[in-house]
């Protein structure tokens, strides 16, 4: 299948494309603003404004009418499949009594996620008017090598010894690794059954915040430093608050419908992470 990708040397792209010249897909990169080519099957759309500290004018501007341009231009070339990688933030920023499956009432809590289930419903219509089978999938946190951001940040601190105040949280996330969630993008890219979908995806049974940080730790090979903190105090504080909430998905529609399973466990995906940072 010929496949574009927009965001193709992002982050998750950078591991997409690999992973689909590898299934027999020949892949064309696609520039943010770029015209797409003809003659093309199918395009997976990365390239959107991943920090939530953008305007919501940029926001809306990038990731939902950019998107629905985008989606109209594949319409009119004939594309038949458009797979959108979106955010579990799109559902909300914390689960309650049952884990988002994407059955839920979305209630995005922050104008990123606000964005995302902007654009995927602006997808929907697109889809429903001209024909374009769309598939969205909602990550978790991904990580993996060439993680960015709050990962990041974990990370270097575990790795240089910093003492972390989770000790004391009893919470379960779900988290997905790179690798993974490229297997998953590519399965949904191909699979028939998959049109007109949305899918949650991820590693599989979450973790509390500081099960993964010990697990991380292992990886790096420097336990990590927890250290009692009452759980209520942190959720006050902004940047700390969301390894507190519980956040956990439910991707048993992913696995059932189109047969699939994480190739990579959490250690293997957490390995090959602590082997990119210590390269440096």
């Amino acid at each position: 299948m010929r496949v574009l990708v927009t965001g193709a040397s992002g982050f998750i792209g950078g591991a997409l494309v690999p992973v689909l010249a590898a299934r027999g897909h020949d892949v064309r990169p696609v520039a943010r603003g770029e015209l797409l080519p003809h003659g093309a099957e199918a395009v997976v759309h990365l390239a959107n404004i991943a920090h939530t500290h953008a305007t919501p004018e940029a926001l809306g501007r990038v990731n939902v009418e950019g998107t629905r341009q985008l989606a109209e231009r594949a319409a009119s070339l004939g594309l038949r499949r458009f797979v959108y990688i979106s955010s579990i933030k799109a559902s909300g920023e914390e689960t309650g009594a049952r884990p988002f499956d994407a059955h839920e009432t979305p209630a995005p809590q922050s104008d990123y996620g606000r964005s995302k289930l902007a654009a995927e419903r602006t997808l929907e219509e697109v889809g429903r008017t001209r024909g374009l089978e769309v598939v969205v999938l909602r990550p978790p946190l991904v990580y993996g090598p060439r993680a960015k951001a709050n990962f990041l940040l974990l990370l270097r601190a575990i790795a240089g010894g910093w003492p972390l105040p989770f000790a004391s949280v009893r919470n379960a996330r779900s988290s997905i690794y790179l690798g993974n969630l490229a297997d998953a993008i590519a399965r949904c890219l191909e699979a028939p059954r998959a049109a007109g979908r949305t899918y949650m995806v991820s590693d599989g049974a979450p973790r509390s915040t500081p099960q993964f940080c010990r697990d991380i730790g292992a990886a790096l090979g420097r336990p990590a430093r927890l250290l009692p903190f009452p759980a209520a105090l942190l959720r006050r504080v902004p940047a700390l608050a969301p390894l507190v909430l519980d956040l956990v998905l439910d991707d048993s529609a992913l696995r059932g419908e189109l047969a699939w399973r994480p190739p990579f466990s959490l250690e293997e995906g957490l390995r090959a992470t602590a082997e990119w940072y210590r390269r440096g």
